[in-house]
């Protein structure tokens, strides 16, 4: 037991606190990763893009992590709004404004988009016209894509930000000391809100995130049937 345990009878359990809201935090970063790789293969097997998957930077802190995946998400963002600006060009104004139109059902807008999507990609498939409807046509999906930015970027520049993420493979004291470097235990408490609070948020939008993209591949797999 460390010293100031006998002065701070309760940071035992906050130091078992603070190691079980880092794995939390860990498995939301790991998701997000996982997520952005599922949809960075949908859109260049469907959307003719080059885009590159993401490894989890093991070696690396909390930001450097999000950074990644922040900067893989703008490189998606920057092709979706290419195909937007695409469409936008090649259909009437009456039809572009039916896809940004939440009421108009989506196989009607699916239909819009396949008039003119061989124009754009070269080929015309009905999966390539519900990714785009999925992904630019949804204010929705757009929304949570960019909910996710700033949450990971509000964590990145947090008390958070610094941390390893491989502190795991410690024990729970050097995870603590690795953690909060120099800082006094008696502020595990402080960190434990850090975390908590941080965590509420990314739950969420990770979350909303895996949902949305989810529901892009399997409207994809419907699609290819």
């Amino acid at each position: 037991m460390a010293q100031s345990d006998f002065l701070y009878p309760e940071n035992p359990k906050r130091r078992q606190e603070v190691n079980r809201l880092h794995q939390q935090l860990l498995d939301c970063l790991s998701d997000s990763f996982n997520v952005t790789n599922k949809l960075t293969e949908v859109l260049n097997m469907h959307l003719g893009c080059r885009l590159a998957s993401i490894e989890m930077k093991r070696d690396g802190t909390i930001k450097e992590n999000c950074d990644i995946i922040i900067q893989a998400i703008l490189k998606i963002q920057k092709e979706l709004q290419k195909v937007d600006e695409a469409l936008k060009d090649k259909l009437e104004p009456t039809l572009y404004r039916k896809l940004q139109d939440i009421k108009e059902r989506e196989t009607e807008k699916i239909a819009i988009v396949q008039k003119v999507i061989s124009v754009i990609l070269g080929e015309a498939t009905s999966a390539a016209s519900a990714v785009a409807v999925k992904l630019v046509g949804s204010s929705v999906t757009t929304g949570i894509i960019n909910k996710l930015v700033t949450v990971l970027a509000q964590i990145g520049a947090s008390l958070l930000g610094s941390i390893g993420v491989a502190v795991l493979g410690l024990g729970i004291d050097m995870i603590v000391r690795a953690i909060l470097g120099a800082v006094e235990k008696t502020q595990l408490q402080a960190a434990i809100k850090s975390y908590e609070k941080h965590l509420v948020e990314f739950k969420s939008a990770s979350e909303k995130y895996n949902h949305a993209i989810t529901e892009v591949t399997n409207t994809v797999k419907q699609q290819m049937k």
